[in-house]
């Protein structure tokens, strides 16, 4: 294995963003993480699949 080679996943994350939000957004994201206990990751994807019932289909 390489050293470079990172811990295999089910869920691999490809994929990057980089946004800029205000203090509300962010203090809200970091208020859910601690109560749930999940990283800033988690808790944007989970976010992000709360949309989807939004889609028109």
């Amino acid at each position: 294995m390489s050293p470079r080679t990172g811990r295999p996943t089910d869920n691999p994350r490809p994929n990057k963003i980089s946004i800029r939000i205000n203090d509300c957004d962010k203090e809200i994201i970091e208020k859910y993480c601690e109560q749930y206990k999940v990283n800033k990751t988690e808790a944007i994807s989970r976010g992000i699949k709360k949309l989807e019932s939004d889609i028109k289909k």
